[in-house]
């Protein structure tokens, strides 16, 4: 069941592995038990490669026009992680990090009340995430280690100029990392007592404005990597080294969040 039904902005994440001797399973957004607003449905034939996957949506006892993906981000036997966020206009589903289709709304969002998952797939998680207030900060307890990641999720406001996520200490922003859309730039660098550093420009612009997005922040013994929807398209050396006392993340600008995992 999914309390206070569905909302604007709320995101759903499902990860787990298929079984290897799976023909099909299906994630489903429902009204009741007969109601399927959303159908997500991988399919695994032979005779059309690897598999695809059908979207649809079922009311009044019969199921709609089906829309297929010709291409799985499921295989056989490997495990998977989908996404689910809800826009006022669609889903938008992405796969292992990165967008994979959008479905517009044929049932009102708001009616849906329940999910569920069937056929030949082992779940390890299922959770739902609600937007976030920006500007946003937590606190990254233990702070930073070789080998930590940080995922953050939304969405890019349609008209937006500039967004920005911090990593920070008690003494200064050790990555500021912003994607400029008035300038078509993403701009990186360090602030140590209150002195910016040089900036790093980027033209490689991985955001579109009104779209959603999954960046995740690694950190490794020398830099920083950033991946957005599942493509590295950056990486920052890191100007401060003592890892362990970076314990803050910050994001602000136009933008909405879904979920944080610092």
């Amino acid at each position: 069941m999914i309390k206070g039904g569905l909302q604007n902005g709320m995101s759903i994440t499902v990860c787990g592995r298929v079984l290897p001797n799976a023909d099909r399973f299906n994630v489903n957004l429902q009204q009741g038990s007969e109601t399927v607003a959303l159908h997500v449905n991988p399919r695994y034939a032979s005779w059309l490669g690897p598999g695809y996957v059908v979207h649809n949506t079922r009311q009044y006892g019969k199921w709609g026009w089906e829309e297929r993906k010709v291409e799985t981000p499921f295989p056989k036997g490997q495990t998977f992680s989908l996404q689910i966020l809800v826009t006022q206009a669609s889903y938008k589903i992405s796969a292992n990090g990165k967008p994979f289709s959008e479905y517009k709304h044929r049932i009102a969002f708001s009616d849906v009340d329940r999910m569920c998952v069937v056929g030949k797939v082992e779940l390890s998680l299922v959770s739902f995430h609600y937007a976030a207030t920006v500007p946003y900060k937590t606190i990254i307890h233990g702070g930073l280690q070789p080998g930590k990641g940080i995922i953050i999720q939304g969405i890019i406001s349609p008209q937006a100029k500039r967004v920005v996520f911090s990593l920070r200490h008690k003494a200064g922003i050790v990555l500021y990392y912003s994607p400029c859309f008035d300038k078509k730039l993403v701009v990186c660098n360090s602030c140590r007592n209150g002195k910016w550093d040089i900036e790093e420009h980027s033209q490689l612009m991985p955001f579109e404005r009104g779209q959603a997005f999954q960046v995740t922040i690694c950190c490794s013994p020398r830099n920083f990597e950033v991946f957005v929807n599942g493509e590295q398209t950056h990486t920052y050396r890191h100007r401060y080294t003592n890892l362990a006392e970076i314990d803050v993340l910050e994001v602000s600008g136009d933008v909405q969040l879904n979920f944080v995992q610092p």
